[in-house]
């Protein structure tokens, strides 16, 4: 895994928006449907022109932008085995306590509505067809546009469990053991192609005000401490600093005041094999974070690489560059700009057809991300020198 030596470094959470010609693609496999003519061109030409602007963008570590996804989680039941039918919706707290905004959200469209299959057979590996075009295209794209390094993002085994129900296996342990050992081979397939791999786990802070909202904190925090020793299982053959970890609190504009405090699952996080960790510090609700950090800075390890998300993705205001420098800043003036690179909350597009961001807008968006990280790695190495 790359780091800043020379600069700050940028990157972002994976997803980013799909053209119409895609997610028609998309949604007709997702029914089942013939593929429309030309659909590989389409899929090729699409990862091609995305990898070319994160480039442009000025974005060094770039990803596919999960183009053939429905999904960053319910994308696995075309990979592996189990799974079918739909699952009940269960909204977020934050948003039960706001039954006029969640029900204005829905009315509006501001919440994605896809099959979300249940666990209802046994877990097993399927095929790896859909990876390995995705790492086609992906090379593909990189060959037309290099970039200092390029990563693939994965759902994580609890993520999963998070949007995917179990009503198969005896027990909740039981479904997420096999789920990490289905997904391993997508994990080792990402790696063995040279690609950096993203573990998506929004479980570990989501989940505190989705699947874990009526649990006590210390049932939660076993829960997701849980989720991260299968995490961990899963990557057993693979170098820590071949990995990155996301972790959010829901892609989406709302009141977030359930959301659970950092400070609290900070320990748990750093439990996780992954070398890097992708989080959220433009949420107005986790501004405050690097506070947490710098106060549990001890259990840190001095090798893990932080990628706060410097840009939000919920909203379409263009952050000025100089916000973004003084985001960089805080985090390493704590850990040292070495091991800081700059990131984003999450990802633009996590649904296909689904963003709150207008296309064009997350462009700018990713630009002024450069631009401010180009601001801050001024100010560190000069300050250096």
């Amino acid at each position: 895994m790359l780091t800043s030596r020379d600069r700050i470094l940028t990157t972002h959470v994976g997803s980013l928006p799909r053209p119409a010609d895609v997610t028609e693609i998309i949604f007709a496999a997702e029914r089942g449907d013939p593929l429309p003519a030309g659909a590989e061109a389409v899929l090729s030409r699409a990862v091609a022109d995305t990898v070319a602007a994160q480039r442009a963008a000025g974005i060094d570590i770039v990803s596919d932008g999960e183009m053939a996804k429905i999904s960053y989680a319910t994308y696995i039941k075309d990979r592996i085995t189990g799974f079918d039918g739909d699952s009940r919706r269960d909204p977020p707290a934050d948003l039960e306590a706001f039954p006029s905004f969640l029900a204005r959200q829905a009315k509006g469209g501001g919440t994605p509505s896809y099959r979300r299959p249940k666990c209802v057979g046994a877990i097993a590996p399927k095929t790896l067809a859909p990876l390995d075009d995705d790492m086609r295209r992906f090379k593909a794209g990189l060959a037309a546009a290099p970039a200092p390094d390029a990563f693939m993002n994965a759902a994580s085994p609890g993520v999963i469990a998070l949007f995917q129900p179990n009503e198969f296996y005896a027990t909740q342990d039981d479904y997420l053991e096999a789920m990490a050992e289905a997904m391993r081979p997508e994990y080792e397939a990402i790696v063995a192609a040279g690609f950096i791999l993203q573990l998506d786990s929004p479980d570990l802070g989501l989940g505190r005000h989705m699947m874990f909202k009526r649990l006590p904190d210390d049932a939660y925090l076993a829960a997701i401490g849980r989720h991260v020793e299968v995490l961990n299982h899963a990557l057993r053959n693979l170098p820590a600093d071949r990995v990155r970890m996301h972790v959010c609190w829901g892609n989406y504009e709302g009141p977030h005041h359930c959301d659970v405090e950092m400070g609290v699952i900070l320990p748990t996080l750093m439990q996780a094999k992954p070398q890097g960790l992708l989080f959220e510090t433009s949420n107005p609700r986790h501004a405050h974070d690097h506070e947490h950090f710098a106060d549990q800075r001890h259990l840190i390890p001095d090798d893990k690489v932080l990628i706060p998300g410097v840009i939000d993705s919920t909203t379409n205001f263009i952050e000025h560059p100089r916000v973004v420098a003084n985001r960089i800043m805080t985090y390493a003036n704590i850990f040292g700009r070495e091991r800081v690179i700059a990131g984003t909350d999450c990802g633009f597009s996590t649904f296909a057809g689904f963003g709150v961001v207008d296309p064009e807008i997350v462009w700018a968006k990713l630009k002024t991300l450069a631009e401010g990280a180009a601001i801050a790695s001024d100010r560190l190495w000069r300050a250096a020198a």
